[in-house]
């Protein structure tokens, strides 16, 4: 049964790990470099979609990315497909092509053309009475795939078929909520609607937790999870997302001794 104590103990990490001093090394610092919200989308689009693999890798390839493309709103408009081929030829991230990535950014640039903005692209497949994003975030993969003749892409996961999302699911706690974290920008997306960004650390740090028994980290794991956190946090479920991954990502933090009081204090039931 969830306690006091054990909402207490979320927070206390909460206020403790959740600053932008323990960002570094994550691609989301790359998006506080950009104050116009239909930059920081872009670049959000792109850092979220890299982050697999090592950290270090991850950041590299992200500043590869931003440094050949320049402001990326004014890129993205003035880009075509065979400029985009041409800027991204010789990319490689671990087994993401260029030729993915420019298939990736032609698709934006062509929803950005079509809506405005990724956010109202998004919010094009978002419905009122929808319980999370999930069915928004079908719709958005799908438009963002749509120019690339529906290939498989490395930088597209596929959440209709069961795929956790991690990355997009991060992409959207970034553009979603707004801290001392989180940039935000997509103010009309509800915080309450949101889907925990289910990684390996997270997936290991909720099994401890109790919050699932699932051993696949897939969305129906993602959503079950997230369904324990809307106990704690019904307005805001990926609230401790940024703080607990500090727990299993960066070598100075141990989760070991907040797991065990946590764990000795009480555990959500639905």
């Amino acid at each position: 049964m969830l306690t006091r104590a054990t909402k207490s103990t979320f927070q206390k990490l909460y206020e403790r790990y959740n600053r932008r001093e323990y960002v570094c090394p994550d691609p989301l610092q790359f998006l506080y470099d950009y104050g116009n919200p239909h930059d920081r989308e872009i670049v959000g689009l792109v850092a979220s979609s890299l982050a697999y693999g090592r950290v270090t890798q991850i950041l590299r390839s992200v500043a590869d990315v931003l440094e050949r493309i320049g402001p990326p709103a004014d890129f993205l408009n003035e880009a075509t497909p065979r400029s985009l081929r041409r800027t991204f030829k010789g990319f490689k991230h671990r087994f993401t092509t260029g030729e993915e990535l420019a298939s990736l950014l032609l698709g934006a640039r062509e929803s950005i053309k079509r809506h405005g903005s990724l956010q109202a692209c998004f919010m094009s497949g978002f419905r009122e009475d929808d319980a999370t994003v999930l069915p928004a975030l079908c719709s958005f993969t799908e438009e963002l795939a749509s120019v690339g003749e529906r290939r498989r892409n490395s930088l597209l996961p596929a959440p209709a078929v069961g795929s956790a999302c991690k990355r997009l699911n991060l992409y959207l706690r970034w553009m979603v909520r707004r801290d001392g974290v989180d940039p935000g920008g997509w103010d009309d997306v509800p915080a309450s609607k949101l889907i925990v960004p289910l990684d390996v650390h997270m997936h290991r740090i909720c099994l401890e937790l109790g919050f699932t028994r699932r051993k696949q980290a897939n969305m129906r794991t993602a959503m079950e999870v997230t369904s324990a956190f809307k106990i704690i946090a019904p307005e805001d479920p990926v609230r401790y997302d940024f703080a607990l991954t500090r727990l299993g990502i960066r070598d100075d933090l141990r989760p070991e001794s907040w797991l065990r009081e946590l764990c000795g204090r009480g555990r959500p039931d639905a």
